[in-house]
């Protein structure tokens, strides 16, 4: 992407100046029209210290969480609801915000704004910021004038998608740095501690036992071999990173999440809680059913658990029944479809969806505290395994060479 300046009029004839980054010259002329705009002059900006800026502010820029875009959603309700104007409100909002991706994007949706795009197109125009859900809810609030009640309803999904998140990393910080601190002792003990009872072993001249024989291969080999096992670890650890970015390797690694054992449950329910609350707000906030599937399947943070919700809206444009497509993917519980049945026979889809979803955030939440629980018997094995097998490695020959003393 390259840098350039700009000089141009708006529609009221008033002169403008600025920068904007596109791929080309005729890119960077076309976005300034879709805006409304009239370019005058368009050059490309070749100033080593401005690229350094800018690659200078891009590395410490981060995409905004969550608790930047509640915080948001809370601000524009309350101003909204005050009869703020949406400019005046988005304006003086950025100026309390600490993340420069968050200020920059609010900044270009004034400009937006102020040559006539409506809130949710503005929006749009930023996906790593707003997601599907955020500008579905915002241009039903455009296009019903509750525009307040939709950032109201976004903080109350926002804050439960938080907690949620928070419980799961919680409950995986201690499992995590259980493992960590077993790899730093197996990486420990193989370079440090095993080299130093090898030479008194190959002193004893005897024939050692098979386990001592194992420790000392495994030391060798991380000895002799430990810039070649760095870097391909390195590489593996990029190309996963690498494989992961594409369509074919997010599916994969999504549909496995779901299947670690003790874990995978528990993500697996917190991503049908996802779907029946996002689901649930767009039914209730009056999107299209259609769309609402759409939204949804972004929403969940989970593509293989989206391609079954996309299947669900192609089997709604056949004509199909909610409860017939959703059967149909295989993907849903029973106590789901059965929800989403009733919900289709009495004509409230929301609020069965909402107890849906109360009922798998309270499951996940009984699940999370439990898995520490579930998962220390594991580690004790491991850990016990890896002192066991290191005891008798040690202690056998030494045991052998006391009573070869003895004799």
């Amino acid at each position: 992407m390259a840098l350039f300046l700009y000089k141009a009029r708006n529609s009221s004839g008033d002169s403008l100046k600025g920068r904007l980054e596109a791929g080309t010259l005729d890119a960077a002329a076309n976005q300034l029209l879709k805006s409304g705009i009239t370019p005058i002059e368009i050059n490309e900006l070749k100033q080593g210290n401005d690229y350094l800026k800018i690659i200078a502010r891009k590395l410490r820029s981060r995409p905004p969480k969550l608790q930047d875009l509640i915080f948001l959603s809370r601000q524009m309700y309350t101003l909204m609801k005050a009869g703020v104007p949406i400019i005046r409100a988005i304006n003086g909002l950025s100026d309390n915000l600490t993340n420069p991706m968050l200020i920059d994007t609010l900044k270009d949706v004034v400009n937006s704004l102020e040559s006539g795009r409506e809130l949710s197109a503005a929006m749009s125009q930023h996906p790593k910021v707003f997601n599907h859900l955020f500008v579905s809810m915002v241009k039903v609030g455009e296009s019903t004038g509750e525009l307040d009640g939709a950032f109201q309803k976004l903080s109350e999904y926002l804050e439960r998608e938080k907690e949620t998140r928070d419980k799961i990393k919680q409950a995986m910080r201690y499992p995590f740095i259980v493992f960590t601190f077993i790899i730093a002792a197996v990486v420990v003990i193989n370079l440090f501690v095993i080299p130093q009872f090898e030479g008194i072993f190959s002193r004893f001249g005897a024939d050692l036992p098979w386990q001592t024989k194992v420790l000392i291969a495994s030391s060798n080999i991380m000895q002799n071999y430990w810039p070649h096992m760095a870097v391909i670890s390195a590489a593996i650890i990029l190309w996963l990173r690498h494989y992961l970015t594409t369509a074919g390797g997010r599916m994969k690694w999504d549909r496995l999440k779901l299947r670690i054992p003790l874990i995978g449950t528990v993500l697996y329910e917190a991503i049908l809680a996802r779907f029946a609350t996002a689901f649930g707000l767009t039914v209730r906030s009056g999107v299209p059913l259609i769309q609402g599937l759409n939204v949804t399947s972004h929403a969940v943070d989970n593509v293989y658990i989206g391609d079954k919700i996309q299947q669900m809206r192609i089997g709604i444009e056949k004509g199909d029944s909610l409860t017939r497509t959703s059967a149909s993917t295989k993907m849903f519980t029973p106590l789901i479809i059965q929800m989403i049945q009733v919900g289709e026979e009495t004509g409230s889809v929301d609020d069965m969806l909402d107890n849906v979803s109360g009922y798998y955030d309270r499951e996940v939440d009984y699940k999370l505290k439990n898995l520490s629980s579930a998962i220390e018997p594991i580690m004790i094995i491991l850990i016990g395994a890896m002192v066991f097998m290191l005891a008798l490695g040690v202690f056998l020959p030494l045991w052998e060479l006391s009573s070869v003393i003895k004799k």
